[in-house]
């Protein structure tokens, strides 16, 4: 396991919030360090197999959001909204006395890396869109909003791993059962019952129904607050919440800055160990450094 220490903040409505940070080993050449930020049931963990490969040559930061792994529970769950998430991650990287960073931002995470562009452009040297935009299927909205908030309980972390790939076979397809298990221990947590379960606060999922199928604020003016900034926009191939066609007007809207790659059978979200994942990732990144 690659290296990190775990660091704290406070938001700005009182709560303790976690973190993971992979020091960058070696010399400061002024290379922006690594803000990961994940989706919406998913946690700093998420990020595992992207700082295995990148942590020691750039510095890593991977917030657990409120409500989620080590970062305490909200006491209003309708502060469990992209705008009460972004004043928090403000507040965190105000407090390490960052100026710059590439997010990476993974469904939820990117939501929040758009919002970042809309009114902080000056914070991105890079970002990277997972297989998100700001159009989302319905599809896709329909299937998180089956199983968000639903507590799971499981005797073994194989039982935890058969359960995920149940239901999530569409979207891995050729997972077997190690890579299902290591999914479930970036996902699950062991209870003081002895028994493995969901790493969440099952009330993140009460903005999501009371919002219903309203239509959010249109997102497609901020995609111009990517322009000159280096920006990767991945797709799963199977995605069914952001579509090929919108993934192309994004690329289109954004311009010559934006890559869009498209990683093959896999569904929301890559995981970004995929190996035509890793090739763009390193791509942005060497982007980011030729300025």
């Amino acid at each position: 396991m690659t290296g990190y220490t775990d660091g704290y903040w406070w938001s700005p409505d009182g709560l303790r919030l976690h973190y993971r940070d992979y020091i960058r080993a070696g010399d400061d050449d002024g290379r922006p360090p690594l803000l990961c930020l994940p989706g919406l049931t998913r946690n700093a963990r998420d990020f595992e197999p992207l700082a295995e490969r990148l942590a020691g040559q750039w510095r890593l930061i991977c917030p657990d959001m409120r409500g989620r792994a080590e970062s305490a529970y909200a006491k209003d769950a309708m502060s469990y909204v992209p705008l009460t998430y972004l004043q928090d991650i403000s507040r965190l990287v105000a407090d390490l006395e960052i100026t710059r960073f590439v997010a990476i931002g993974t469904s939820l995470g990117g939501i929040l890396t758009m919002l970042i562009a809309a009114t902080h452009r000056e914070w991105l040297a890079g970002a990277l869109l997972n297989d998100v935009g700001p159009a989302l299927d319905p599809a896709g909205l329909d299937r998180i909003r089956s199983y968000v908030g639903v507590g799971q309980s499981h005797p073994t972390w194989v039982h935890a791993a058969r359960a995920l790939a149940d239901s999530n076979g569409d979207v891995y397809p050729g997972y077997g059962l190690e890579q299902w298990i290591a999914m479930a221990k970036r996902l699950y947590r062991l209870n003081s019952g002895g028994r493995i379960v969901l790493d969440y606060d099952m009330k993140i999922a009460e903005p999501i129904r009371a919002m219903g199928s309203e239509a959010g604020v249109d997102m497609w003016p901020v995609m111009s607050a990517f322009a000159g900034i280096p920006t990767l926009l991945l797709r799963g191939e199977r995605s069914d919440l952001l579509s090929a066609d919108n993934a192309l007007r994004m690329a289109r809207d954004i311009g010559p800055s934006a890559e869009l790659v498209t990683v093959p059978n896999v569904g929301h979200a890559p995981a970004l160990d995929e190996p035509d994942s890793i090739a763009a990732i390193d791509r942005l990144l060497d982007r980011v450094l030729r300025g």
